[in-house]
């Protein structure tokens, strides 16, 4: 008992596993004119991260998914460094390092500034504890953060590891690992690759497999679900796959994921769909049948991954990704969840709602259902309610509206989602084409695409006006010609309508009857014969004498 006590204390205490007492492997140096390293290929800052750990008596590698990449012929985009100096040690020997964590504490290094800042990433080298022999707390992060507070290493009730900062030797540090192709160390000073297990082999077999006994490793960490995923995906066009031993209890394991924080699976997902292979992730996960169960959100993702929007999404952000260009989580995110708030929208407006509080009530519906409290009230729900708020916008090309548009700091992305919906035929292309050309316009330029978006819309506004139709009257049948009717003569009274029973005259030629104005009586009697009511026949004299 005292011999295991001094070896916790000290970081020796070695777990027992599914075969007994862990292998930690064997130390293999392979050199360069083996592994075949370009050392071009290796980040400048990174090297000089370990020189410096180095020169000052530590060991320091370059280690993890770099190693991996480096051995494949690949340029790897993160640069880790894992060292024997503790986080203390490796602050003391940069200017600008902090220490970051308190699962796992290390270090950032920061080169430069701005945009073109780098951090590298300085790890201690880590003990292979018995978590059995660990310190246990019954609640989780948040729960227990009281009792985690002065813990080293520590596991809560299923066993997953809440603290693991005891340090150790780098045998220990590599079986910790997940798999042995990130389980090894590239020293860009003597350029030697340090392995432990079998690492270079599995590559060269292009195969991931899990360090130690795969189901309780997944229960050490259930990230590491989503690693192997994320790990199989990116491999995938190499020609890697997981090993059916570390695949066999993924799909079982699954449920440990319920509890991780919530945050930190928030960031999972994102890492699955914005690292450049959210195309080959989504069909990883349906291999594996995982399409359903580890994140809501990732969820929707996988269900709608198929249909015409949101799969040209998915790919422009593994173009943009491939080409260095950056993503924005609140982009992809608002084009997942796009039908959803379409969907609440049309609904709103065919209760005859106002357009834009009804587009507003169908997003916090879309928030409160689909996002909750993990970020959808803060900066990444902002950016995703601008994007949808201005795609009615987009409409209206005359007036101010343009020019305030293209100024607003999220038109961009804004314009992007239109951009990919004109893509998809759900909004005319010509519309895209005109915001294209009039954000990059001059100002001559944009006064004439101002004229053409007003003729366009004064020929829509007359193509939408109803077209009243003029109904020609009906001729009237000629009627025959009664035998005895007396024609006419001159100075003889004739109506301007016939009487009950009476047909009215029609000319010679059978055209439509005139119309005749009926005279009005003349009145008779007073002086001069004006005035009075008295009878007449109406109609002038044919001459004054007769």
């Amino acid at each position: 008992m005292i011999k295991k006590f001094i070896d916790k204390l000290l970081g020796k205490s070695a777990p027992s596993t599914a075969g007994g007492k862990p292998h930690f492997g064997k130390r293999e140096e392979v050199p360069a004119v083996v592994h075949g390293i370009n050392p071009e290929l290796v980040d400048r800052r990174a090297a000089d991260v370990v020189a410096t750990l180095k020169q000052a008596g530590y060991e320091a590698y370059i280690v993890g998914g770099a190693v991996r990449d480096l051995l494949l012929g690949l340029r790897p985009k993160d640069f880790d460094v894992a060292t024997n100096a503790t986080p203390e040690q490796v602050k003391a020997l940069f200017r600008r390092a902090f220490i970051i964590g308190k699962r796992f504490r290390i270090v950032h290094v920061v080169h430069g500034r701005g945009r073109e800042h780098e951090v590298i990433e300085v790890s201690t080298f880590r003990a292979y504890l018995d978590n059995s022999a660990a310190g246990q707390v019954n609640g989780n992060e948040k729960t227990s953060k009281a009792q985690l507070a002065g813990m080293h290493h520590a596991v809560d009730a299923s066993g997953r590891v809440l603290r693991d900062n005891v340090w150790g030797p780098q045998d220990e540090d590599a079986t910790r690992r997940d798999f042995t192709v990130n389980a090894m160390y590239y020293d860009p000073v003597s350029q030697i690759v340090v392995d432990y297990h079998k690492g270079i082999q599995d590559a060269k077999k292009k195969t991931l497999r899990m360090i130690g006994d795969p189901a309780t490793r997944y229960r050490e960490d259930p990230v590491r679900i989503i690693r192997a995923v994320r790990f199989a995906a990116k491999l995938s066009p190499l020609g890697f796959s997981i090993d059916p031993k570390s695949a066999a209890p993924l799909v079982q394991s699954q449920a440990l994921l319920a509890e991780v924080p919530q945050s930190r699976m928030f960031d999972e997902m994102l890492k699955l769909l914005q690292t450049g292979h959210a195309i080959a992730t989504i069909e990883q996960l349906r291999k594996l049948g995982m399409a359903r169960g580890i994140y809501p959100l990732l969820d929707v993702a996988v269900e709608r991954a198929d249909s015409p929007f949101v799969k040209a999404a998915l790919l422009d952000t593994d173009r943009r990704v491939n080409e260095g260009k950056p993503v924005a989580p609140s982009f992809l995110l608002a084009c997942v969840l796009w039908e959803d708030v379409r969907t609440g929208w049309q609904e709103r407006l065919a209760q005859r709602q106002h357009p834009l509080p009804a587009l507003q009530e169908a997003i916090d519906e879309v928030f409160d259902r689909r996002i909750g409290d993990v970020s959808g009230r803060g900066k990444l729900a902002a950016d995703m309610r601008e994007i949808w708020v201005m795609q009615p916008r987009f409409e209206k090309r005359v007036g101010n509206t343009p020019f305030g548009m293209v100024i607003q700091p999220r038109f961009r992305a804004g314009f992007d989602f239109m951009r990919l919906r004109a893509d998809v035929g759900e909004v005319e292309e010509a519309l895209a084409e005109w915001w294209q050309d009039f954000q990059s316009a001059d100002d001559e330029r944009r006064d004439d695409l101002m004229d053409q978006a007003r003729e366009e819309q004064r020929a829509r506004q007359k193509a939408q006006q109803p077209v009243a139709k003029r109904v020609p009257r009906a001729a009237a049948a000629p009627a025959p010609r009664p035998a005895t009717a007396p024609t006419p003569t001159a100075g003889a009274r004739v109506d301007a309508a016939p009487a009950d029973g009476e047909d009215m005259e029609l000319p010679p030629d059978g055209s439509a009857p005139k119309k005749r104005r009926r005279r009005r009586r003349k009145p008779t009697g007073g002086a001069g014969g004006a005035g009075g009511t008295g009878g007449g026949t109406g109609a002038a004299p044919a001459s004054a004498g007769e």
